[in-house]
């Protein structure tokens, strides 16, 4: 088919900045901006732009359709690349409700891949508008791997301003800060980046690797019908301060039959059981030895493994995820954390907020833990029950009470609320010194509107309504609802 098309400059500029919207990170200020240019609406409520901008872009591909230009055989240059990505937003948007309906049935059903029912239309569809076979399959594990990062990281919930950087942070570990250059050369290239999660117990590292492991790029078997792997299969997470010193390497790296006293049989480590494009969590990490850091490095250096007794050397196809709540810079200054396995350790570090950081910044982030909490606890949380369990803890806590166990303690708070209508706390908690100490160093420094920002989030975390802390604070319940939203 000969190049015969052009896009009218009015379509070229739109596709532009679909193509941004596109590849910019969804829990960043940048999209949302793109999408109220896009969809022409500045006033809009958050929740209807997307609905706009899908409209709005299905009536551009639509009218190219109608008029036989919606092929990337008749295009080159900037134009053929514009067009491409708008097609793929339209379609990745068209088929939003098939992915997410197969995520749902893929945590179900575990690790034996499922069918994908419409994916041989979808490629289809991709080769109508002019992608190759290959490219078409990409695309369709490129879609899937998106929409998967989306639904996963998006279960880390709470406004605070903290909560969106650590959204938007493990989009980019998945993704990279530039979404095409990860689209077209490092898909397949992920495994050498590690991450390093930092934060204290309790705070949901375990949550935040998930959201990195399970968001994996998962190639199509277009004659299977199905996903290469299950990305339930793709994530595998281990504790390691739950083994004692002589298990911690046979559970890393396995042990053949006879290797020690005990090795009845041979048993595969779970650096064996990563598969392509999967992920190892390794949890407190800061507590492992410097012999089993060193047989790690060697791990992230060489990408082989030696099992325990054996003399083969086993590729190791997949990425490392660890977390400490350890300070790091005392275990390495003390000579207890290698500088080197560190350095190979912190292709990027993420931090994971404490909860008493969230309810500082934003208050009204308790409500939202607490609904997403219940329907854990219960498959449903009614508002009223959730008013119920904060005015309990309003009651029964300090204003200032700290949260020593973070999210892990809110949620047995809320058990022990159901139990027995109380929760005093944990009687040996300590102000966080950290915390503390910042907070004092800060003091000097805050404005008059800073102070009172601050005054009415306190007073917010305590009565738990605007009207309260309106009257409390003697303004109007408009200004504090302003204060208790900045970031």
């Amino acid at each position: 088919m000969a190049m015969t098309e052009k896009l009218t400059e009015q379509d070229r500029r739109f596709f532009q900045l679909v193509s941004a919207a596109a590849f910019s990170n969804p829990f960043g200020d940048e999209r949302e901006e793109l999408d109220r240019q896009l969809a022409g609406l500045t006033g809009a409520p958050k929740d209807k732009l997307l609905k706009a901008v899908i409209v709005s872009v299905e009536e551009r591909v639509r009218a190219l359709e109608r008029a036989g230009r919606a092929n990337l055989a008749l295009y080159d240059g900037e134009d053929r690349e514009c067009l491409a990505l708008g097609l793929l937003f339209e379609l990745f948007h068209r088929y939003l409700k098939a992915f997410d309906e197969l995520i749902q049935r893929q945590s179900r059903e575990g690790d034996d891949p499922c069918p994908v029912p419409f994916s041989g239309e979808l490629l289809a569809r991709l080769r109508e508008h002019g992608f190759g076979a290959e490219a078409a399959r990409h695309y369709l594990a490129f879609f899937y791997q998106l929409r998967r990062a989306f639904f996963f990281i998006a279960q880390l919930i709470g406004r605070s301003p903290s909560m969106r950087a650590l959204r938007r942070a493990l989009w980019n570990n998945v993704f990279t800060h530039d979404a095409r250059r990860y689209e077209k050369r490092l898909w397949n290239r992920m495994e050498d980046f590690s991450t390093l999660l930092l934060g204290e117990t309790g705070t949901g590292k375990g949550a935040a690797a998930a959201a990195i492991g399970r968001s994996g790029y998962i190639p199509f078997d277009e004659k299977r019908g199905r996903f290469a792997e299950s990305f339930t299969r793709n994530f595998i997470s281990i504790n390691l301060s739950q083994f004692p010193e002589t298990l911690i390497e046979s559970e890393l790296f396995g042990h053949k039959k006879g290797a020690f006293t005990g090795a009845v049989d041979h048993h595969v480590g779970i650096l064996a059981r990563c598969v392509p494009h999967g992920a190892i969590f390794l949890d407190e990490i800061g507590d492992v030895s410097v012999p089993v850091q060193i047989k790690l490095l060697k791990v992230l250096q060489e990408r082989t493994f030696t099992p325990v007794g054996s003399h083969d050397n086993l590729p190791f196809r997949g990425r490392i995820v660890a977390a400490t709540n350890r300070p790091l810079d005392e275990l390495r200054r003390d000579g207890n954390f290698r500088d080197d396995f560190f350095y190979r350790l912190c292709s990027d570090v993420i931090e994971v907020p404490p909860l008493r950081r969230q309810l500082g910044e934003d208050p009204t982030s308790l409500d939202a833990l607490l609904r997403h909490l219940l329907t854990r606890i219960l498959g449903d949380a009614d508002e009223a029950l959730v008013a119920e369990i904060r005015q309990t803890l309003n009651r029964d806590l300090p204003a200032d009470y700290h949260w020593p166990g973070n999210v892990r303690e809110l949620e047995q708070a809320a058990r022990r609320v159901l139990l027995n209508g109380r929760y005093g706390g944990d009687p040996f908690a300590r102000p966080a010194e950290d915390e503390t100490a910042r907070e004092a160093g800060e003091a000097d420094e805050l404005t008059a509107q800073q102070v009172l920002t601050r005054h009415c989030r306190q007073l917010y975390r305590r009565f738990g309504t605007y009207e309260e802390v309106a009257r409390r604070a003697r303004l109007d319940r408009r200004t504090v609802k302003k204060y208790l939203q900045e970031d």
